[in-house]
């Protein structure tokens, strides 16, 4: 079997000159590089005692929700603003160029609940910080974050100091 980084597909200059884009598409199209990938994200969380799983659209779904099922747990996604039929509370962040916002129903995480946040990727951490937030102010606590891949040079894990973070893959650059 292929080593996990092997499943990763790198474009060179995309979306701009210089950059090496890491398609996770490329893990989820292989049977085995996908099963690989939610076995190795999900064995980061061996003896971590939490209540619930998040994930922010898409990727983080596509990851947390096998990963939530295996263990029995249930899974909380976060959206795009807008996306959530019911009452949410919304935390806005920043981008390269511009802002976001995500939105988390109101009643999603009950306060003292144990929180593990799932994503495919930890960039600048923006997107993760966000999340802390909106977790935090239902009353949650964020006990770990598991990424499949990182971009270390975009210093995402200096961002969420002070919370337990581990990626599978780590690329040095950006």
């Amino acid at each position: 079997m292929k080593e996990l980084k092997d499943y990763v597909r790198s474009i060179p200059d995309f979306p701009e000159k210089g950059i090496i884009f890491r398609d996770v598409t490329s893990v989820l199209q292989d049977a085995e590089g996908l099963h690989a990938s939610i076995d190795a994200m999900q064995a980061c969380l061996e003896g971590v005692d939490f209540d619930v799983v998040v994930g922010p659209e898409s990727r983080g779904f596509i990851f947390g929700v096998p990963i939530a099922y295996n263990l029995g747990k249930p899974f909380v996604p976060i959206r795009k603003k807008g996306k959530l039929p019911c009452e949410t509370i919304a935390e806005e962040y920043e981008l390269e160029y511009g802002t976001a916002v995500v939105e988390i129903h109101r009643d999603a995480i009950k306060p003292g609940q144990r929180v593990v946040i799932i994503d495919d990727l930890i960039a600048t951490g923006g997107t993760t910080s966000a999340m802390i937030r909106l977790i935090e102010r239902l009353g949650g606590k964020v006990v770990k974050m598991v990424f499949l891949m990182e971009l270390a040079g975009l210093l995402g894990r200096e961002k969420l100091r002070g919370y337990p973070v581990d990626s599978v893959i780590c690329y040095d650059g950006k």
